[in-house]
């Protein structure tokens, strides 16, 4: 396999065999999963795992799939020649050269991750098809084809905000980030905090899983915020036996704020707390 996991990411082997198979088919891998679970970072760490240099194209509502091609700023080159300013006797100084283009011309084979490209309009997916297809597209102001120097390793990401059109996703080789389970989250954690108290991690994890098992919740801590809450947990020096010997009747964990991240969890979790409180009186 081209890629497993490294000393910073845990990788499946399904997710491993995803990665291989898209560079082989010389297709987008198309990475789906709730957030934090790795989608973005996975780019990162092939770039780093293949020795590629990685380009980065992260999405916004408002992204049009021209940005990633290129962008031509008619208003300064106007502004210029009213100013007389000579630089308006070559177009290409208003050209604003996007990712793909980036892509495209780089000597050396690029890891391009377009991140996130559920948040832009339903029609940008289709508006890449033939680039990512052909590997080409054209500049109308300079009447020119620009053509990919070496097939690019593109990595695309989604939290299923939007449905991707079917013509998109036939285009893509496809693979769901599952949430991790036990094993692979103490592996994950282990890559993070390699001299962490066993006895802690242990308490933590088990109080992280039973609130992703809350009903109702409307977030689910993810991976990065049990992260995050351990790295707390640690820097504030908190004393093993607060969730060792912690009370599930009691109030939602300590630093809590790392896992939670809306009132109306918060909310759900205290309502719980005191419920238990009462079952246990009666």
């Amino acid at each position: 396999m081209i890629f497993d996991s490294t000393d910073s990411y845990i990788s499946t082997d399904e997710l491993s065999m995803a990665v291989d198979a898209a560079v082989r088919l010389e297709r987008p891998l198309l990475i789906k999963g709730e957030p934090g679970t790795g989608k973005t970072m996975l780019a990162v760490e092939v770039a780093k795992s293949l020795g590629m240099p990685l380009l980065e194209w992260h999405i916004k509502s408002t992204t049009k799939a021209v940005n990633g091609l290129y962008e031509y700023d008619a208003v300064s080159r106007l502004r210029d020649s009213q100013l007389g300013d000579e630089r308006v006797n070559d177009i290409r100084n208003y050209i604003k050269k996007g990712k793909l283009w980036e892509a495209f011309e780089a000597e050396e084979r690029v890891v391009l991750l377009i991140d996130e490209i559920d948040k832009a309009d339903i029609e940008f997916p289709n508006d890449l098809l033939q680039e990512i297809d052909r590997m080409e597209f054209f500049v109308y102001e300079l009447g020119e084809t620009v053509k990919a120097k070496q097939r690019p390793i593109v990595i695309i990401t989604s939290n299923n905000e939007k449905e991707l059109p079917d013509a998109f996703l036939r285009r893509c080789f496809f693979h769901f980030i599952n949430f991790p389970d036990r094993e692979t989250m103490q592996q994950i954690v282990d890559v993070h905090f390699p001299g962490v108290k066993q006895d802690m991690v242990k308490e933590a994890m088990e109080i992280f899983f039973d609130v992703r098992k809350v009903p109702g919740l409307k977030k689910k801590p993810s991976t990065s915020e049990l992260i995050d809450w351990l790295k707390l947990l640690m820097a504030d020096d908190i004393p093993d036996e607060i969730l060792t010997n912690r009370d599930a009747s009691k109030a939602i964990p300590p630093l809590y704020g790392a896992l939670v991240k809306n009132e109306q969890d918060v909310h759900l979790l205290e309502r719980l707390a005191f419920m238990n409180r009462r079952d246990s009186r009666g």
